[in-house]
């Protein structure tokens, strides 16, 4: 009896096992949805199009784009780690949902109940104030502060993001207090910043156009060396505040995808990479590639988990 249970066992196995292997075969054979965690008109979003509109010409599908903004970032990614793992919902992540998760804002674990795909760019994080503001440098804007607390107040993409957390660390550096406001992306946070709410934004290059047109000041940058497009803006670090800011942009989908899935999206996504359409939308928001496979990917996530566990609970923001 124990014998025939066992064959049986292997039989559906084997099945199972053809079952999948045909259906990896002719995926896709119908539009792939891919989920973006920002509202439209952002960096994130903007680049993510590209991406996809040159991927989908390695994968002979629609690559259909639809923003689910909130919760930092958080909500759309959700969304993913919701659906089936059959590869027709995918999502843009960056390091949100690990920072959110640590300060014990989820409700799913952001590696254990997504499956990486690949990692595709990094961000270009800075402050940027009005052009008519008192201050023309970050020093002004830390001695401003410090002389007028909890006067200046500033915008991010949302609680536990990466440009949140930065300006809770420097204020922890310069022992200074500066009035949060979150908002759902950087479109939400330009025009708060244009209208006077609020005194800067902290928040990822979609910044750009109106810092070039002369509307906004870039009066620091969160990355560890200067921005190729705006070298005269010094880094946090120049400043004199040791804090650097990072987030990486990678696709996900649901825990749980088959292999030759993943596969065929990760070769798809690295294709168009090299696609000049994409690469000039990158560079409008100097958002430098940073390519890793699967494998990768997921060792870099697992570091970065860990690495943002020890920034969060060095910030007293940790779940308790």
């Amino acid at each position: 009896m124990k014998r025939k249970c066992v064959v049986v066992l292997a039989i559906m196995a084997s099945f199972l096992a053809m079952g999948l292997s045909a259906f990896a075969a002719e995926y896709p054979n119908k539009p792939i949805n891919l989920v973006i965690q920002y509202p439209a008109g952002g960096s994130t979003d903007l680049t993510a199009r590209a991406l996809a509109n040159a991927a989908k010409k390695y994968l002979g599908q629609p690559i259909i784009c639809e923003n689910k903004a909130g919760g930092g970032g958080t909500v759309g990614v959700a969304l993913v780690a919701a659906k089936p793992a059959d590869g027709y919902t995918i999502g843009i992540v960056t390091s949100s949902p690990i920072m959110a998760y640590h300060m014990g804002k989820l409700n799913f674990h952001p590696l254990s109940d997504l499956t990486p795909i690949i990692r595709w760019g990094n961000y270009l994080f800075g402050i940027v104030v009005r052009s008519d503001a008192p201050f023309k440098t970050m020093q002004e804007v830390i001695q401003y502060i410090k002389q007028n607390p909890e006067k200046l107040s500033y915008g991010s993409p949302g609680v536990g993001t990466p440009p949140h957390l930065a300006m809770e660390e420097l204020s922890m550096v310069a022992q200074v207090k500066f009035t949060h406001i979150p908002a759902k992306g950087i479109a939400e946070n330009n025009t708060a910043l244009l209208g006077g709410h609020i005194d800067l934004v902290s928040d990822s290059s979609g910044w750009a156009p109106l810092v070039d047109a002369g509307k906004f000041r870039l009066v620091a940058i969160w990355s560890e060396k200067r921005s190729e497009r705006y070298p005269q803006v010094p880094t946090v670090r120049e400043v004199g505040y040791d804090v650097v800011s990072r987030s990486h942009l990678g696709v996900i989908g649901p825990k749980g995808m088959p292999r030759q899935v993943v596969a065929r999206l990760h070769d798809a996504f690295r294709k168009a990479m090299e696609d000049p359409e994409y690469k000039s939308v990158m560079k409008k928001f100097d958002m430098p590639d940073f390519y890793a496979n699967t494998e990768e990917y997921e060792k870099y996530l697992r570091k970065d988990f860990e690495n943002i566990e020890q920034l969060i609970k060095k910030l007293g923001l940790d779940k308790k």
